[in-house]
């Protein structure tokens, strides 16, 4: 009798984490999808023959996706049921990674990101939800734990698999695979106990169309600074304000937008209305500049995993595995440092943690500056993206503890939407400013060598689109000059042109990153300034 019912006891404590594994792989899902994207530049350029920058456009669109509307997906989810909303999000998910799988052109990949995008907004805060209704103390903590583990976990398998499967039969295939893993996911979600409905919730309408306004001004305005200029309008833009950019009207638009949201968000407040997200979990000192490192954490990592495989595959010409085996190390250190910085908590502050992850952090971008060059092999080049890794996982982490043990249990969908809202702003923000920034510096370089040079006569350099100039393979650029009049010293003084540019281009982008994360310490020296004994686990 004892010895059933042990086993009985047995069988529940195992049967109590397949609510958690369905969660897991609702966060996997996502994590996968726009991971696989960085590694599959080459193939999705050489299908499409398009530029990197679409690439960059698909990110941007997923995450201005979940950005824009991640805080209607909190209240959906009190409305509705989080239980509801997370298998109708994933149904919609799944549509759009078929979509993503079969596109025929650019647009029709980048409309599947950004439905996939929208599916995550409402996705995101309904996991933070689930995993507080399923566990709690101890457990809970563990849960939250796993929850940021699975996002590593995920980057670094979809790092590999995306890379090989790329490589060998396609890019497609990277995103076919998602279409059985969330078919997966429906399933398992049988196991996942229903969450109780929010009685009276209401949507504030006009809330939900100030912050996916400034949401998305800022983010188009970020994603177009190189096309249609960072002050002054280019031939390519649209439109001119009074000569100046669109994209930059866009940005002050987006940055007045929120300043609205605020204010309207204050009124409702004041006058006892629902909000659509509650102030409560950004009304500290130490909750905002949780906030802030969040986002220069997220700018900095997206930059690196954009920044690397760009390099890769369009600097030295490797494939989408090369890409893969190159990144692992920094993944594996973004994974192993998410997971054991809870070790630290007992010994160190947040405060002190963040510091230290910033330093590492700026330390690793200076190497990389400092050491890149044409040959990936170099051991210092894999040794400072692990210190960036290492950094960039502790801090995950970390901001993510920092902001729901200080927020009140019913406001943990709030914390939810904020994180999803950050993450995705600054993931979009800080991938479209390093890609605008990498190919300005870029078309600088060549700008300038091709004047100087003096074998390359002027009526070769009027064939150069200056203002659309791009990262290309030695082989591409071959390709296109074999195209020309060129001769062959032309040729080879036009390769050795664009050898210097790329690699200057890149060296100035990670000496940029790190002043980034010298600014970061300032936030990071705002965070919570516990007694080792008082951390919250």
């Amino acid at each position: 009798m004892t010895s059933r019912s042990t086993t009985g006891d047995k069988t529940a404590a195992r049967s109590s984490w397949l609510p958690m594994a369905a969660i897991a792989m609702g966060q996997a899902q996502m994590s996968w999808n726009i991971n696989a994207l960085p590694v599959s530049i080459g193939g999705i350029s050489a299908e499409f023959g398009t530029a990197p920058s679409t690439v960059v456009t698909a990110i941007v669109a997923y995450s201005l996706g979940v950005a824009g509307f991640t805080m209607l997906g909190a209240r959906l989810g009190q409305r509705v049921g989080p239980l509801r909303v997370f298998r109708w999000m994933t149904t919609v998910f799944l549509a759009a990674m078929v979509v993503m799988t079969f596109s025929a052109s650019p647009a029709v990949m980048i409309a599947a990101q950004a439905l996939a995008g929208l599916a995550s907004a409402a996705i995101i805060p309904s996991l933070v939800v689930l995993t507080a209704h399923h566990y709690k103390g101890k457990q809970q903590a563990t849960a939250l734990g796993v929850l940021g583990a699975v996002q590593a976990i995920a980057t670094v398998v979809a790092f590999f698999v995306a890379g090989v499967v790329g490589t060998y039969y396609g890019w497609r295939y990277s995103f076919g695979l998602l279409i059985p893993f969330s078919i997966g996911v429906l399933l398992l979600s049988r196991h996942l106990k229903p969450v109780e409905k929010v009685p009276g919730v209401e949507i504030d309408r006009l809330g939900v169309v100030l912050a996916a306004a400034a949401i998305i001004l800022l983010s188009v305005g970020f994603n177009y600074l190189d096309r249609w200029g960072v002050l002054l309008a280019k031939g390519a833009a649209p439109f001119s304000v009074y000569g100046l950019s669109p994209a930059l009207v866009m940005i002050v638009g987006g940055v007045l937008g929120v300043q609205l949201f605020i204010a309207w968000t204050q009124r409702r407040q004041a006058t006892g209305q629902a909000p659509l997200l509650a102030l409560v979990v950004i009304e500290s000192t130490q909750d905002r500049a949780a906030v802030t490192s969040m986002m220069a954490m997220t700018m900095l990592g997206k930059a690196i995993t954009f920044m690397i495989p760009l390099y890769i595959q369009m600097v030295q010409g490797g494939n989408s595995l090369q890409t893969a085996v190159a990144m692992i190390p920094y993944q594996l250190a973004v994974l192993v440092a998410a997971v054991l910085v809870v070790r630290l908590y007992g010994r160190l502050t947040p405060r002190q943690i963040a510091r230290n992850a910033f330093a590492i952090v700026t330390f690793g971008t200076l190497m990389l500056a400092v050491i890149v060059r044409n040959d990936w092999s170099n051991v210092y080049v894999v040794l400072g993206l692990m210190l960036v890794g290492l950094g960039q996982g502790a801090l995950a982490t970390l901001l993510f503890n920092v902001l729901v043990t200080s927020a009140p249990k019913e406001f943990a969908g709030d914390v939810g939407a904020l994180r999803g809202t950050v993450s995705n702003l600054a993931a979009a923000v800080g991938t479209a400013v390093t890609g605008a920034l990498v190919v300005s510096i870029l078309s600088a370089n060549i700008e300038r060598a091709l004047v100087d040079h003096p074998t390359i006569p002027a009526t070769l350099i009027s064939k150069v689109d200056l203002d659309n100039v791009r990262f290309v393979s030695n082989d591409g650029l071959l390709d296109m000059m074999s195209r020309t009049t060129a001769t062959p010293e032309q040729v080879d003084a036009a390769m050795e042109i664009n050898a210097y540019a790329r690699l200057r281009a890149l060296k100035l982008t990670f000496l940029l990153l790190t002043a980034l994360g010298l600014l970061a310490l300032v936030p990071a020296g705002r965070l919570p300034d516990y007694k080792p004994d008082e951390v919250p686990s």
